[in-house]
């Protein structure tokens, strides 16, 4: 059986971290960890929620290719490290939580990844949890909450979507949208 690549996607606030964290633990799938510029929140490993690098390395590893695919939004450069998936992928499913830019731009390199938005259940509950996250100012959680109605325009564009309104169920459906591509696959 082929292993798949999996693409969440979503705006800020919708619960891609968590769904992906409890999709990875309970059915062992790797979870892709992404290249950023931006500094660590509190409690954030390196290596683990991401690989934390100077921005030179960065724009070093773009013109050697080193990335499926990359992005610069709220001033920071975010990126997937190719090297990494792939040898991810050779030995299981992999999920891969990225901004839906970097997702239809994996979709060009890699034609049989699933897609799949996360929808919040409504703009007011994406707030709280923005809120609620404590991480961002006032301006930062405004700038995200601007670009929501981008990222749920390119839905269309994305092979599956749910709406995170229960976060048991929304998991649910991940596992059998994975399950049901897998068996595609074969």
């Amino acid at each position: 059986m082929r292993n798949v690549l999996v693409v969440i996607s979503g705006p800020s606030g919708v619960g891609k971290g968590t769904i992906a964290k409890i999709l990875t633990e309970r059915n062992g799938y790797a979870l892709s960890v992404s290249c950023t510029t931006r500094a660590p929140r509190t409690g954030e490993v390196d290596g683990r929620e991401y690989f934390f690098i100077s921005r030179d390395e960065f724009l070093r590893r773009v013109k050697e290719n080193g990335f499926l695919e990359y992005s610069e939004h709220f001033e920071n450069f975010y990126g997937t490290p190719k090297d990494f998936v792939e040898k991810q992928l050779k030995q299981k499913d992999v999920i891969l939580e990225i901004d839906v830019n970097g997702g239809l731009n994996v979709k060009k390199t890699y034609p049989q990844a699933i897609l799949v938005m996360i929808v919040p259940p409504s703009l007011e509950e994406v707030r709280k949890r923005l809120i609620k996250r404590n991480t961002e100012t006032e301006d930062k959680i405004e700038l995200r909450m601007k670009r929501i109605s981008y990222e749920l325009g390119k839905q269309s564009l994305y092979d599956y979507s749910v709406v995170n309104d229960d976060l048991e169920t929304t998991v649910e459906r991940l596992t059998e949208i994975i399950n049901e591509e897998k068996s595609r696959k074969n």
